[in-house]
Formats: C-alpha cells, sequence, structure tokens
C-alpha cells in the first residue's frame, strides 16, 4: 500500500514537473519539446530569411560589400517606378484569370467524380497527374503546344480554317496562355481537396432534400455549397497566394515577353535582385507583394465568413 502511495505521489509530481498552468490553462511542454525540431529548422529556414529581407529592405545592397542604411528610399522608388504600374496590372489580371478559373474547374471535377461512377479512380488519377509534373517539364509541353507555326493548337485551329495565332509572342493572347497553362497544373490538386470536402457532407442530406421536392440545384446551393464552405475557402487562399506569386511559367515561357506583357511581380523580384543586384529595391517589393496578399486573403476570408452567417 505504502509503495502505491509513493508511486502515485511520484506521478503527480512528475506531471506538474510536466506541465504548468498558466492563467487558468495548461501547457504541455513535453509537447513543445517534440515539435522543437521543426521549430528550429523553420525558424533558420523560413522566419530568419523573412527578418532578413525586412532588414536588406531599407538598405541598399549588391550582395558584394556591406548593406548601406538608405531607410524607406527603396520603398519611395518603389512607388516612381515606371513599371510598377504594368507589373501590378499583368500580375492581377492573371489572378484574375487563374483564381476563379481553377476554383471552378476544380469544384466541378470533384463534383463529377463524387457521383461514384466506376472510372472514378482513373479519371481522378489523370487530372491530378499535372501537379505532379515539373514546371520545368511543364513549360516544355506547353511551348510546344503553343508554338505559332507548328504547333498542335494552332494546327488544330488552321485545320479549321481559324488563323494561326502567337499565343506566346502577342500581348493580346500571352496573359491568358500563361493562365491556361497555370490552371491545367494547379486544378487537380485544388480538386483532392474539395473531393475530400464532398465526401464529408452526410449522403443523408441530399437523400431528405429529395424527398421534401427539392431540385438539384437547390440542393447543391442549399446543402452542399455551405458544408463544403471550409475546404473551398482554403481552395480559394491557397489559389490566391499561388496566382500572385506566379513565377515558373512566366520565367520558363516567355521571360516577361513580349515587351514586359507577361511580367509579373516575382519576375520583377527576381529580375531586380538576381539579374540587376539591386536587393534592397527587391525586398522592398517583396514586403509590398507580402501585405496584397495578406490583406485579399483577410477579404477572402471576410466574405466567406459573412456569407456562412
Amino acid at each position: 500500500m505504502t509503495h502505491l502511495v509513493d508511486r502515485a505521489a511520484q506521478d503527480g509530481w512528475t506531471s506538474r514537473l510536466s506541465s504548468i498552468r498558466y492563467r487558468g490553462r495548461r501547457i504541455d511542454w513535453q509537447a513543445y519539446l517534440f515539435i522543437l525540431p521543426f521549430l528550429l529548422i523553420f525558424a533558420v529556414i523560413t522566419l530568419l530569411p523573412i527578418f532578413y529581407a525586412i532588414y536588406i529592405s531599407f538598405n541598399e545592397w549588391g550582395i558584394v560589400g556591406d548593406p548601406v542604411w538608405v531607410g524607406l528610399d527603396n520603398f519611395r522608388e518603389v512607388m516612381q517606378d515606371d513599371w510598377i504600374p504594368k507589373i501590378w496590372g499583368n500580375t492581377f489580371q492573371m489572378a484574375a484569370l487563374i483564381v476563379p478559373g481553377t476554383v471552378i474547374v476544380a469544384l466541378l471535377m470533384a463534383l463529377w467524380i463524387n457521383r461514384d461512377q466506376w472510372l472514378a479512380g482513373p479519371i481522378r488519377t489523370a487530372f491530378f497527374a499535372p501537379h505532379v509534373v515539373a514546371i520545368t517539364v511543364t513549360a516544355i509541353i506547353w511551348i510546344w503546344i503553343f508554338e505559332k507555326e507548328t504547333g498542335l493548337l494552332n494546327v488544330a485551329l488552321y485545320g479549321i480554317g481559324i488563323p494561326k495565332q502567337g499565343w506566346l509572342t502577342t500581348s493580346q493572347w500571352v496573359i491568358q496562355s500563361i493562365s491556361l497553362v497555370t490552371i491545367w497544373q494547379a486544378v487537380g490538386f485544388h480538386m483532392v481537396i474539395l473531393l475530400a470536402g464532398l465526401k464529408e457532407i452526410p449522403a443523408e442530406l441530399g437523400e431528405a432534400a429529395v424527398i421534401d421536392g427539392a431540385t438539384a440545384w437547390q440542393s447543391f446551393w442549399r446543402i452542399t455549397m455551405p458544408l463544403l464552405t471550409p475546404a473551398l475557402g482554403l481552395v480559394i487562399t491557397l489559389e490566391i497566394i499561388s496566382a500572385f506569386r506566379i513565377f515558373g511559367q512566366v520565367y520558363l515561357m516567355t521571360d516577361g515577353g513580349p515587351a514586359g506583357h507577361s511580367a509579373t511581380i516575382v519576375s520583377y523580384i527576381y529580375h531586380e535582385g538576381f539579374v540587376r543586384f539591386r536587393l534592397g529595391f527587391a525586398a522592398a517589393l517583396s514586403l509590398l507583394l507580402f501585405f496584397t496578399i495578406l490583406l485579399f486573403t483577410l477579404l477572402r476570408a471576410r466574405i466567406l465568413r459573412e456569407q456562412t452567417y
């Protein structure tokens, strides 16, 4: 009996040492020890570069030599740069095409596959496959498809009497072409997220709606969409961030051409930071991009919250 009491007392002190109450809440320090290795790696690889970029944005630095403090000069220069309105315009145009295009197509694909058809597995794999293809391979494939003289798309269009177009070489089509490639590569990943959200919706709700006389559209709009809001919000958020950070497609397919008509914020940051070695200017522009993405993300959350409640 004494042994059991001593053991219970020992366990009690161990529990007290491993957890401390802070303002009425229990803090389990053992849990923090488990995630400490990840936090250290995250701090070194992510947080440290972010804070260093903030520091560099207030300096003039060309990699070689020491940074020179210039205060807000880099931000003033960003505001006065003649290229900035054009670059922002290109980025917003792509985002306006990519975000709704990806979300709508991914939702339609998820709804189709969710019907439990017997080919759902292979179709789901085929839709998801472009997401795992390297951006370099994707760019090479679509450059060949969009090639003006011998490209697959122009050959097919010419066969039905439509003139060949310079999809990547004219300002009329370059943004739409890059946006199409981005949607094609990203839609499979978001389809999987939305499909998981659809699987979580109880089938009994749809059956009850049918019994009550609801049409397919009413059932979708009144039951499916509200319950799919968390997954849909995640997809929209991820796609907003991705659309504003688009770089690989632009760099590999057009390098910002023709005449800057496909240049985006991130491609301009790369050009100024790693081609012209204006790291302070590039860091300042990166911070403006960060706050822009943050603003649109918060706006998205506010809109979906109002629609939910």
